[in-house]
């Protein structure tokens, strides 16, 4: 099941994952290899033990621990034990894109808790302190507020998605 891209860009499978590790990991603030990585779970047919993740991304049992770490947290994939099997495997999740928004909005809800915080002090602050503070709080309960949405309507339409035949 090796991945890894070759010279002759022959391999379409190679050339994908390797545009995730580019495009996908950067644009989520990952490493490239937590975009390689994606690539190569969500184009697998079936769930991969982490030697398969080692050697499809052609990289170390810590690397691939600490990547399959990230993406876990990040809602995309998860690791499970398949029954009789003695090894954990990593899959991209079936819901992973409500799994990645849902990380976002806690993510940003813990920015909004860090905002309101902050917020309590503003007797003791400056008036530009007071100001910014302010505007971080407005902006945080804006993207929660539009993120909770967000989640709820995108959630019902994987919902409806999944319930068609």
């Amino acid at each position: 099941m090796a991945l890894a891209a070759d010279d002759s860009g022959a391999d379409p499978l190679a050339s994908i994952v390797e545009q995730f590790g580019l495009h996908i990991g950067r644009a989520m603030g990952w490493p490239p290899m937590a975009g390689r990585a994606a690539g190569v779970l969500i184009l697998s047919e079936r769930a991969l033990t982490s030697a398969e993740l080692q050697e499809a991304l052609g990289a170390g049992k810590g690397s691939v621990s600490e990547t399959t770490r990230l993406l876990k947290t990040n809602g995309v994939v998860e690791r499970v034990k398949e029954p009789g099997s003695r090894h954990f495997v990593y899959r991209w999740r079936d819901d992973a894109w409500v799994g990645c928004l849902r990380h976002q909005l806690e993510s940003t809800t813990r920015l909004l808790h860090l905002a309101e915080s902050a917020e309590e002090h503003r007797a003791e602050l400056s008036a530009v302190q007071r100001e910014r503070l302010g505007e971080m709080l407005d902006y945080y309960r804006f993207l929660v507020s539009q993120l909770e949405s967000l989640l709820t309507e995108y959630t019902a339409r994987w919902e409806a998605r999944r319930a068609q035949p």
